[in-house]
């Protein structure tokens, strides 16, 4: 016989132990093995302690007998707290600038200077950057219905002629205006920074007739409103409504954005279209 027959017959082999009473010799219990089990028994019983004490060893062992994990962990705490306190010094900053360049709002000083959440940049810079006033001129074709006042004027029944100053809007999104209004130089609306994802909304109630990607000013909505007078919201990072719904005043309709070949930083490129005529948004809304 073989050696290897012979250590295949002995790990197979089966083997009963018996345990009996030690005064009468009466049978109490038997078990039946084999040494091919019992080594996998012995292997797997190890393998459970090993990762027991691994764990323990990484949790509560090493809180008890580790010097090093207190330091650790203090270490860990310490960098949490450093976050949070530059966090907090930064938005203390944003807050202080914030009202700085409010004072030099109020006494009529025109170099303002705001930090940009989102990059870091200035808004002064920022505005060099944007130089739409030197920019050609912005959806010619787009821009060319509205002054036309084609198809694109929905034909709203009931609602006649309206002076536009009875007209009540509300804000598209809070910010400051970096490009004003200048028909001279073709830019036929204003340019507003704000912050970084903030929600546009809907100046007063209407009909959405145009929500799409343009090339030149990125996604763009628009909104018919009564009394002839139209809405445009320009270089939007998304669009939250489609051509046909009916929106509220207030209602969120898109995210500013950074779209679009004619721009240069994140902002809302405002528009309000009168008969088919461009009108100063500034002279109708708060910004």
């Amino acid at each position: 016989m073989s050696a290897k027959t012979k250590l295949t017959h002995k790990l197979f082999n089966r083997y009963l132990l018996i345990i009996r009473n030690e005064e009468n010799f009466a049978e109490k219990s038997t078990f039946s093995f084999t040494y091919a089990k019992l080594i996998v028994f012995i292997l797997t019983l190890m393998m459970v302690f090993m990762l027991i004490s691994l764990f323990l060893v990484k949790t509560m062992l090493a809180q008890w007998f580790d010097p090093e994990h207190a330091e650790l962990e203090a270490n860990k705490r310490l960098i949490m707290l450093s976050s949070a306190v530059d966090s907090l010094a930064y938005e203390v900053d944003l807050k202080d600038q914030f009202i700085d360049n409010l004072t030099m709002i109020i006494k009529g000083d025109d170099t303002v200077e705001v930090a940009d959440q989102s990059s870091g940049r200035r808004l002064s810079d920022l505005n060099t950057e944007i130089d739409l006033d030197n920019l050609p001129p912005i959806d010619s074709q787009f821009r060319k219905e509205f002054e036309e006042g084609g198809d694109i004027l929905l034909d709203l029944d009931g609602y006649g002629p309206a002076d536009l100053q009875e007209f009540f809007l509300f804000s598209p999104l809070s910010g400051i205006v970096l490009s004003p209004y200048n028909v001279k130089s073709e830019h036929y609306g204003v340019d507003v920074v704000s912050k970084k994802n903030e929600p546009v909304n809907c100046v007063a109630d209407g009909t959405v007739i145009f929500s799409d990607w343009t090339q030149e000013s990125g996604y763009v909505i628009s909104v018919q409103h009564k009394g002839n007078l139209i809405s445009v919201y320009k270089h939007n990072s998304a669009l939250l409504k489609k051509v046909g719904n009916f929106v509220n005043a207030g209602d969120i309709i898109s995210i500013i954005g950074n779209t679009g070949e004619l721009t240069s930083g994140p902002h809302l490129h405002f528009e309000l279209w009168y008969n088919g005529n461009p009108v100063n948004p500034e002279e109708f809304v708060s910004f």
